[in-house]
């Protein structure tokens, strides 16, 4: 069976989809039935979108309750997880600290103490009112984020739509984050290149996908230095603080939200971030401070 690819941009990043499909007008059905809920995504949830969900929820804060349907109700029970699993580092309202950052600029002011006490009572899950159709956000200037887990949400609905049209060889890759459908149509796994979080042009690892998914949590796309340190984006949503212990983490489990999920906790627990992945029973890949790598069975590094 031919394998056929498209290219394009979703979500703020670069995409591709691969398929294995019979013949090209089947692909080209296949790959806009993949962009279409793609592109359903993004405007249910982007933040940056004015009439998206997400920014109804947002503009509503201190105010009344908002409809919520099934689907986000679910959406919003991982990051319930998620929060509790990383004990209250990862947290779907904590996209306010993202005001005292700027990461563009190498020269810009760090927040300071008194700065991050004035937003840190709009940080908070469990702050956020919540049944299975309504969510209200109690303090004006509140926000949800679904930055987390909205990207790698997309690539497993993309994956589920592409299976429900009758594909059974598929590669959706979202800016990294990835998704299998069965194998190749040579039946042999997808092989999957992990990027070096210090070289970008360069892969330091190769993983085997098929039936799975794939996803990297990093701080070398956004950082900034300061003393010998560095910053990157990924902050600890108790203390609106970069964490630093790792440059990046990658894992596979069965689904892109789990995967991302988890390689975003293991990089907020720092030190404790490989024990979690253990427990979880999760391949991963992670690069710390040092550059030194740590991995578990699946994962082969390029020397």
């Amino acid at each position: 069976m031919p394998l056929f690819q498209t290219a394009f941009r979703a979500l703020g990043g670069p995409a591709e989809i691969q398929i294995g499909a019979p013949d090209e007008p089947t692909a080209r059905a296949w790959f806009r039935v993949a962009i279409d809920e793609i592109d359903r995504i993004e405007i249910k949830y982007s933040r940056y979108r004015e009439n998206s969900l997400i920014s109804r929820i947002n503009a509503a804060a201190g105010g009344h309750p908002v409809a919520i349907d099934e689907e986000t109700s679910a959406l919003l029970d991982v990051a319930d997880a998620l929060h509790h699993q990383s004990a209250g580092r990862f947290d779907l309202s904590s996209g306010v600290w993202r005001r005292l950052w700027n990461f563009r600029d190498p020269q810009a002011p760090l927040p300071t103490p008194d700065q991050r006490h004035a937003l840190s009572p709009l940080v908070g899950w469990p702050l956020v009112e919540r049944t299975p159709t309504h969510v209200r956000l109690p303090r004006a200037g509140m926000e949800l984020d679904l930055g987390g887990i909205g990207k790698e949400y997309a690539v497993d609905r993309c994956a589920v739509k592409l299976m429900e049209a009758g594909v059974q060889h598929a590669l959706v890759n979202l800016a990294g984050d990835m998704r299998a459908v069965g194998g190749k149509p040579d039946s042999g796994p997808w092989q999957v290149g992990i990027q070096h979080p210090e070289h970008p042009d360069a892969v330091m690892a190769d993983l085997p996908l098929q039936d799975g998914a794939l996803a990297t949590s990093g701080d070398y796309a956004r950082c900034i230095w300061r003393n010998g340190q560095r910053l990157g984006h990924l902050l600890d949503a108790r203390s609106g603080w970069p964490v630093q212990h790792w440059r990046s983490i990658s894992v596979r489990a069965p689904s892109a939200v789990w995967a991302g999920g988890l390689s975003t906790v293991a990089m907020l627990m720092e030190a404790q971030g490989l024990d979690f992945l253990r427990e979880a029973k999760v391949d991963f890949l992670a690069v710390d401070a040092r550059g030194q790598m740590h991995t578990r069975a699946g994962v082969r590094t390029l020397d």
